[in-house]
């Protein structure tokens, strides 16, 4: 709601603008917006690099002056004005354009430009970032979980990669990837304006800079325990593989599933009951698997999501998903891998073997 005490001429003024043109404005999640598609507009959005941020606006001005003026130059999209509870702008807004070629004539027309006497704008090219860092989760925390409540709390996730935290001893960083700068910026004012605390931890959350990436880029990813990879193997890069995945493959005889079998007999369990379901593959041949794992004998299923990439093992897809799901659960279940044995029928196997 408007406070009519603030500003009320230009607000009035815009109320006219809107009735005289019979443009529709929506404000939602402190922004108002115009178009995304504009009426009458056919295809598909425009191509990536197509908008411009536009910042130093007086935080008096409206779309009745803004969105003629950034029209000018070229056929606008989207237009995007950062507002105030109390119905100011913020003193930024967006303007996507049909192509990239009206952003270079709106920079080159419109930076610098004086919208009211002695206040001129900024206009350049949005960079739309699309990756926030999530710094201070609990070193419990697993891709799963978090992935799942983040579905809940936000739209748009695409990828989620976790590395231990370079400034909170013991705990990790989450980046999360998300499928537009919208749904990035829309997420990140959840988390911050909700002061949310995931998993009872107390979170940093920023956009993803440069110089942190390079820095995370050059660390190893959290993925597959790198003491269980066979020999030879090399981790991919982060930026060569989806989150969760495992950068190796595991042999036939290394059967993680076995392993957990037995484990849950021996603690009186039962046989764990796997449902996996591959919901997505990406040009690169990595499948992404929703799964779910009931154990009758612990209080609640498991769930979460899984990358995987077919080889010339011999498993398929489904069977390579269980064993790298096992092996989380054996973790999750306390059971230490490395460097242990579990006794299959009266044969102990080392998994040092």
């Amino acid at each position: 709601m408007w406070s009519d005490a603030i500003n009320q001429n230009n607000k009035t003024a815009l109320l006219a603008w809107v009735k005289e043109t019979g443009i529709q404005l929506v404000q939602v999640n402190g922004q108002r917006k115009y178009g995304g598609p504009p009426p009458g507009w056919i295809g598909e959005p425009p191509p990536s690099g197509s908008e411009v941020f536009i910042g130093k606006l007086p935080q008096d001005i409206y779309e009745n002056k803004l969105i003629p003026l950034f029209q000018s130059v070229g056929m606008l999209y989207e237009f995007r004005l950062m507002m105030t509870f109390s119905g100011l702008n913020r003193g930024f807004a967006y303007a996507k354009y049909s192509n990239r070629r009206s952003v270079q004539i709106a920079i080159a027309a419109l930076n610098n430009f004086e919208v009211q006497k002695g206040c001129p704008i900024m206009v350049c090219r949005s960079t739309e970032k699309c990756e926030l860092c999530v710094n201070g989760l609990s070193s419990s925390v697993e891709q799963g979980q978090l992935w799942t409540l983040l579905q809940e709390l936000t739209m748009g996730v695409l990828n989620i990669s976790l590395y231990p935290s370079p400034s909170r001893k013991g705990g990790q960083l989450a980046v999360l990837k998300y499928n537009s700068h919208r749904a990035a910026a829309m997420a990140k004012k959840t988390l911050v304006e909700g002061n949310l605390g995931l998993y009872g931890e107390e979170i940093e959350v920023d956009w993803l800079k440069v110089d942190m990436k390079q820095k995370l880029r050059a660390s190893s990813e959290r993925t597959f325990p790198e003491s269980l990879q066979p020999a030879g193997c090399k981790s991919g890069s982060p930026s060569q593989m989806p989150c969760g995945a495992m950068t190796c493959p595991l042999p036939q005889a290394f059967c993680v599933l076995d392993y957990l079998n037995a484990l849950c007999k021996k603690q009186q369990l039962g046989i764990p009951v796997f449902l996996t379901k591959c919901v997505q593959a990406n040009p690169d041949g990595w499948l992404r698997f929703w799964y779910q794992v009931v154990i009758p004998g612990y209080p609640s299923p498991f769930s979460g999501f899984m990358w995987i990439k077919p080889d010339k093992s011999g498993l398929s897809g489904h069977d390579k998903a269980k064993n790298a799901i096992a092996l989380q659960l054996l973790k999750t279940l306390g059971e230490s891998l490395h460097g242990s044995a579990v006794v299959l029928g009266s044969v102990p196997l080392s998994l040092n073997s």
